[in-house]
């Protein structure tokens, strides 16, 4: 039984409850009683009475715990029954509202400072709760104030998920057929507890960097795209002679990989070559690639016997094209990767298995980068974020600049100008009064020569 709760103001919320999730600054911006207000509204906008039961998990931080407790008051005292499967990577918790057919609530602020916290929800199944499916009506009840409820509260009962979760996914991938050398930097992150598990069932020796969890991130932030933060792994993999490395942000849902030289697979490199695999075990099946993904991609997945299907960046486009399309796979240039056999869900450890199978497939003494070495074609710039005034005006500027060469437009997401054998994307922030540029050409001199003359544009 709760008492209607007194509403939030609509400034805080609207910077809290972001397009994706919910996440802010600890004690300034979210507090246990916040919290207890967003899980007693994803009962009541969400409808989920019927569903019967919430299954929540939560990262390393130190206010992880509190807040999911408060979350869980708010769910139960809106009469629905609780299960707490405590620490656990973001994966984790869809693997469980997947395997449990629930709900979720995981806590985590992945790869923000220490000084964040917040929230990914979902429906059950791991269907992606966003913006246009049901996060604007959590935040519109929180802040008029969440309606009371006068029926029996839900019980709240606790279970361990960890070996339910590794043997999922390993029934998911090729048996790894020799055994390799794996050096893994966990960022003090949520990988520090589901690595070891899952790797003791692997040929593999693992050498491990900052597996303690510490949600201070004492080492480094668990943000591997920043480059700063892989530094560690690189100097790591060439001390021991290691196969590849093995980079997880704070919530181990994304994974990035290192070769045998130091150097960072590009995630639209990663996309390619799992593609190939899951079309291999699927033939035929539709794969998913955002706008920005390396034009690779398609065409190693049509030369897969596979349907390339592009979307816009972002994973509740990627998850609702992979429902509609039956898609086996999807990847993004940010790191998520995308299974249909995982509820749909993006998964860091299902990628690196991945990778490790197909190296492992190959013969004693082959390198990771011979084996990649098919799946990367050309040269992409990265992101590169500009702070710019008028982010409308910036990317007309940019279409103008183009306007009169044999290029094509398109609208998508954002802009992409299309030069046959060289592209260009720009595309704006969803938070911050930045513009986006990401540049693909045939070698390193092109890419630098578009990148430079594209942010002449606008800079």
């Amino acid at each position: 039984m709760s008492q209607t709760e007194a509403g939030f103001p609509a400034d805080l919320v609207s910077a809290v409850i972001k397009a994706y999730d919910v996440r802010g600054l600890v004690g300034e911006q979210i507090t246990s009683d916040f919290v207890q207000a967003v899980g007693a509204a994803f009962v009541e906008a969400l409808d989920l009475r019927e569903a019967g039961s919430v299954v929540i998990g939560h990262d390393m931080r130190d206010s992880s715990p509190r807040f999911a407790d408060a979350f869980a008051k708010g769910v139960t005292e809106h009469g629905v029954d609780v299960v707490m499967i405590g620490l656990c990577s973001t994966d984790g918790l869809y693997f469980a509202s997947g395997r449990l057919d629930m709900p979720g609530a995981m806590f985590t602020a992945s790869h923000n400072p220490a000084a964040y916290n917040g929230i990914k929800l979902c429906r059950a199944g791991a269907s992606p709760v966003g913006q246009d499916s049901g996060l604007a009506d959590i935040a519109d009840m929180v802040v008029r104030g969440v309606p009371g409820y006068d029926g029996p509260s839900g019980s709240i009962t606790k279970r361990e998920m960890l070996e339910e979760y590794a043997d999922y996914l390993l029934s998911l991938v090729p048996a790894l057929q020799r055994r390799l050398k794996v050096v893994v930097d966990a960022g003090n992150g949520m990988a520090g507890l589901t690595v070891p598990v899952v790797f003791s069932k692997l040929p593999a020796e693992v050498i491990e960097l900052y597996f303690e969890l510490d949600g201070n991130f004492p080492n480094h932030e668990a943000n591997p795209i920043d480059p700063q933060n892989l530094v560690d792994l690189q100097a790591a993999v060439k001390q021991h002679g290691a196969d590849i490395g093995l980079a997880f942000d704070g919530d181990a849902d994304r994974c990035f990989v290192v070769d045998e030289r130091g150097e960072l697979v590009n995630p639209s490199t990663l996309t390619a070559l799992i593609a190939s695999q899951e079309l291999q075990r699927v033939p035929g099946a539709p794969v998913i690639h955002n706008l920005i993904t390396s034009r690779a991609v398609p065409e190693i997945i049509a030369e897969n016997g596979g349907v390339p299907v592009v979307t816009r960046v972002g994973h509740s486009f990627i998850k609702a094209t992979m429902a509609e399309t039956g898609a086996v796979f999807g990847g993004e240039h940010s790191g998520h990767f995308y299974f249909r056999d995982f509820w749909r869900a993006d998964s860091g450890m299902l990628a690196a298995l991945h990778v490790l199978s197909s190296l492992s497939a190959n013969p004693p003494g082959t390198r990771l980068s011979q084996t990649l070495e098919p799946f990367s074609r050309y040269v992409l710039s990265g992101e590169i974020n500009t702070e710019v005034a008028d982010q409308a005006a910036a990317t007309q500027a940019v279409r103008e600049h183009f306007e009169g060469r044999e290029v094509t437009f398109s609208d998508l997401d954002g802009l992409t100008v299309d030069g046959g054998t060289s592209w260009v994307n720009v595309r704006p922030s969803n938070t911050e009064p930045l513009l986006r540029l990401n540049v693909e050409a045939p070698d390193e001199q092109q890419m630098a020569q578009l990148r430079e003359e594209v942010l002449a544009v606008y800079r």
